[in-house]
C-alpha cells in the first residue's frame, strides 16, 4: 500500500515537530517535509509532490489564505487547514474551506490535547488524500447557489436530521440555501472543532431563508430553523409531549468524532422514528451509517449523497452498503427530495 505523502506548512517549529512525530506513528502516512512559510512550501510542493498538505492559516510573510488561493488556482493539492481555536480563526477557516481546503483541524492547546488531535489529524489526512479537488477560479467562490424553493403550502412536524464531514461545509450550504423559510425543523452534525461551528452557523444564517444557529442544550426543534451541533459536543434529539428539542452534552468520541452523526441519528430514530428524514452527506469514514439504518428501520425516509457529487464518498458509501438509504441522489437534488418526502 502506497503511503500518503504529507507536507506540513506551519511557522511554529513546535507544531511542525509535534505533527511530524504524531503522523510518523501511522504506517500509511509519511511526512515528506515541512515548511515554515508559504514561500518555502511552494518550492517543496513542486519538488516533493505531496499528496496532502497541512496548512497553518496565520503565518508571516504570506498568510495561509492568500497562499491557498494561489495554490488552488495554479497547483491544487488536497489541503487540511490547521487553525487556532479563536473567533478569528473560525472565520478564516471558513474562508479557507470556501477557497478549496478539504478539511480543518484545531491546533493542540489547553482545550485540545495532542492525544485528541493525533487520530483526528490522521483521519483527516486520509480523507483529504481521497478527496476530489480541481483548479479553482473566482467564480467558484461565489456564494450564490440554487434559488430557494417556494414556501410549503402546509407545514409538517417532521424532523430532518443531517450528517456530514469532509466536504460537508459546502454541501450543507448548497442544500440549506434551497430550503424554504417554513421548512420542518432540522438538526445537523458537521464534523468541526469547537468555535468553528459558531462561525459556520452564522455564515449559513446570512445566506439562507431559514434560521441557522449553533445549538444550545434544550433548544426546540422548530419550523424554519436548523440547529448545528457545537464542536466538541454531541447533540441528541429528545421529545417531551409534542415538542422536539436537543440535548447537547459531552461524552466519549464516536468514530473519533465529537459531535458524531451516529449519536444524532440513533437518538432521532428513537424519539422521532417515522416522523423523521435522515440525510447523510459527503465525508470520510463510517460515522452515521449505522444510525441511518436505525432511522430507516424505524420508518424514517433516508437519503444518501451520490458518489459523483461527494468530495469524499465514505460515509454515504457505508450507509448504502448497509442498505440504510432509500434514495441515493446528487447533492443538488436532495433538498427537493426532502420537500417531496415532507
Amino acid at each position: 500500500m502506497n503511503k500518503i505523502r504529507v507536507l506540513i506548512v506551519d511557522d511554529s517549529a513546535i507544531v511542525r515537530k509535534v505533527f511530524s512525530e504524531e503522523l510518523s506513528k501511522y504506517p500509511d502516512i509519511e511526512v515528506v517535509g515541512t515548511a515554515p512559510d508559504p514561500y518555502v512550501a511552494r518550492d517543496k510542493i513542486v519538488s516533493l509532490k505531496p499528496d496532502v498538505i497541512t496548512l497553518d492559516i496565520e503565518m508571516p510573510r504570506m498568510d495561509g489564505l492568500t497562499f491557498l488561493r494561489k495554490l488552488m488556482k495554479h497547483y491544487p493539492v488536497p489541503t487540511v487547514v490547521v487553525s487556532s481555536l479563536t473567533t478569528k480563526g473560525g472565520k478564516l477557516t471558513l474562508e479557507a474551506l470556501d477557497v478549496g481546503a478539504v478539511d480543518v483541524i484545531a491546533k493542540p492547546g489547553a482545550a485540545y490535547s495532542v492525544g485528541d488531535m493525533s487520530a483526528q489529524l490522521a483521519e483527516k489526512i486520509r480523507g483529504a488524500a481521497r478527496a476530489r479537488i480541481s483548479k479553482r477560479t473566482e467564480d467558484d467562490n461565489d456564494t450564490a447557489r440554487q434559488q430557494p424553493m417556494k414556501a410549503l403550502a402546509q407545514t409538517s412536524n417532521k424532523v430532518i436530521a443531517i450528517g456530514a464531514s469532509t466536504g460537508g461545509t459546502e454541501a450543507l450550504k448548497t442544500l440549506l440555501v434551497q430550503m424554504p423559510s417554513n421548512s420542518p425543523g432540522m438538526v445537523i452534525v458537521q464534523h468541526m472543532p469547537a468555535n468553528f461551528t459558531t462561525a459556520f452557523a452564522e455564515r449559513l444564517n446570512g445566506l439562507c431563508q431559514i434560521t441557522v444557529k449553533e445549538a444550545k442544550d434544550n433548544d426546540s426543534v422548530s419550523h424554519g430553523t436548523a440547529l448545528i451541533a457545537p464542536g466538541n459536543y454531541h447533540m441528541l434529539l429528545r421529545r417531551s409531549g409534542a415538542r422536539y428539542y436537543v440535548e447537547v452534552k459531552t461524552g466519549p468520541m464516536v468514530h473519533h468524532q465529537r459531535p458524531a452523526v451516529d449519536v444524532l441519528f440513533k437518538s432521532t430514530a428513537q424519539y422521532a422514528g417515522a416522523n423523521s428524514i435522515g440525510v447523510i452527506l459527503t465525508g470520510m469514514g463510517a460515522d452515521g451509517a449505522a444510525g441511518l439504518l436505525d432511522m430507516k428501520n424505524m420508518g424514517a425516509g433516508t437519503i444518501a449523497q451520490d458518489e459523483k457529487s461527494c468530495v469524499v464518498f465514505g460515509m454515504p458509501k457505508e450507509a448504502i452498503k448497509l442498505g440504510a438509504a432509500d434514495k441515493v441522489l446528487p447533492l443538488e437534488k436532495i433538498a427537493s427530495e426532502i420537500i417531496r418526502m415532507v
